[in-house]
Parts: structure tokens; sequence; C-alpha cells
């Protein structure tokens, strides 16, 4: 399912104009993002929560270079789904 799906559900389920969704949904993803890039966790009850996850310092190798790279310790963003949501999926 793309955005644009998303946003022609949205709109078909709740009788809203389809640029108005569109703006919300894109407001949504831009407010998620900036919290994750301020290292804020979004928790959604009953849906999930987006979250930050701290990697290691690791050691890596260059097969073609045949040479070991240290990759620093970085963050990534995740998403855990809620028990809820997990059930409903199985």
């Amino acid at each position: 399912m793309t955005k644009a799906d998303i946003v022609n559900e949205i709109a078909k389920n709740t009788g809203a104009e389809k640029v108005m969704v569109q703006t919300i949904v894109e407001a949504f993803m831009e407010t998620v993002s900036q919290s994750l890039v301020d290292n804020n966790n979004v928790y959604l009850r009953g849906f999930g929560s987006f979250i930050i996850k701290k990697r290691a310092e690791k050691v890596a190798r260059n097969i073609s270079k045949n040479t070991t790279i240290t990759i620093p310790e970085h963050n990534i963003p995740a998403f855990k789904p809620s028990k809820s949501f997990i059930a409903k999926v199985k």
C-alpha cells in the first residue's frame, strides 16, 4: 500500500477531501520524522512505537580491498508494533 492508497482509503472512509487528508498524512509523517531526529520516541497506543535504536561500534570487512574498517556507533529508526497489532496480523 502506498501513501496515495492510504490517502484514498482515509478520504473514502471519512468523507474528507483528498487534498486535506494528504496534508494531514504528510504532516503526521513529518512530525514523526522530526521527533525521531530530535531523539524522541513516538508512542501510538494500540498501534506501535517509532523508536530510536542505538547500534554499537563494530569492525567490518571490505572484501574487495581485503581491509577492515570500523563502523562507528550510530542511531537508526525502528518500528515496534503493539501486542494488539501483532495479534490482529497473526
